[in-house]
């Protein structure tokens, strides 16, 4: 059985600063968020493409990391037999 989980990746642009939210939510995970921030340099051409670039994948590595996170106390709860878990 295949499982598809989708990321939405909410950019808002605010002068010469872009920010970039990255949201994955699965039955099993719930929600997890990640952010990302691009801030253009004022003698830079203002090209708002490369801000959203730069702040969307910031918002991916950093919900990379908090998914890596996530599975990590996973591992931690979930470890060794059933039966010393209470289970």
């Amino acid at each position: 059985m295949d499982k598809q989980w989708n990321v939405k990746v909410y950019i808002s642009e605010e002068g010469d600063n872009t920010r970039a939210r990255a949201v994955l939510d699965t039955p099993e995970t719930h929600e997890v968020t990640g952010t990302g921030v691009a801030r253009r340099n004022p003698i830079d051409r203002p090209v708002a493409e490369i801000g959203d670039e730069l702040a969307a994948s910031r918002a991916l590595e950093d919900l990379a990391v908090r998914l890596h996170d996530v599975a990590s106390d996973d591992i931690v709860q979930f470890s060794g037999p059933a039966e010393a878990q209470g289970r």
